[in-house]
């Protein structure tokens, strides 16, 4: 039976806000515990639970995002549209309806699982380090988005040769063409072919 492990960063004696706590996991993405943020992503990293979102147009082009400047983590970057973690015990696709709903102002329309891909990206700027357990989905977009500001920085719809070329000019996230890759069968599938993916 795998081993639980707590950590608590904060007692009763500090103020400030509660720690966010994600979930901690094993290979097979078996929860074991939690551990705060900032903690889990620092080097060599812990593994955890993590989601990304792609949501398309009705012409099979894809939402990125581009992370806002103010962000500890990879900030000023081009993304998948969605991306972050669950709390201790809600599930993938809540979560991942919600965050979407909390960066973009906007819910999918249509939203599929895309299965799981598990990886160890270091950021070479910040020194921090994504070692997660990633749940995809992948969907259509509903309504165009109305993003914080404090969240995204900016948004863009793309085909596939678009993002080619974009991302052959512009910086992306150290994890975006993996969970990518790993998302593609679905998205052509949601697409139907169109975007070229």
């Amino acid at each position: 039976m795998p081993q639980r492990t707590d950590v608590t960063t904060a007692g009763p004696e500090q103020a400030g806000p509660e720690p966010i706590l994600l979930e901690l996991v094993d290979e097979d993405g078996t929860t074991i515990g939690t551990a705060e943020k900032l903690s889990a992503h620092q080097a060599p990293g812990r593994l955890h639970r993590a989601f990304s979102v792609f949501l398309l147009d009705t012409e099979g082009r894809l939402l990125l995002q581009q992370r806002a400047a103010g962000k500890y983590h990879s900030p000023g970057v081009w993304s998948n549209t969605c991306c972050g973690h669950p709390y201790p015990g809600e599930p993938p696709f809540v979560a991942a309806v919600r965050r979407t709903a909390e960066e973009l102002g906007t819910a999918p329309s249509l939203l599929r699982e895309a299965g799981t891909v598990r990886y160890n990206h270091p950021d070479p700027v910040s020194g921090l380090v994504e070692q997660e357990y990633n749940h995809l989905f992948v969907g259509l977009t509903g309504n165009p988005p109305a993003p914080d500001p404090e969240e995204v920085g900016a948004t863009a719809l793309v085909t596939a040769e678009e993002l080619v070329r974009r991302h052959a000019d512009d910086p992306f996230s150290a994890w975006f063409m993996t969970v990518l890759d790993a998302a593609r069968p679905t998205i052509r599938e949601v697409t139907g072919g169109a975007g070229g993916w």
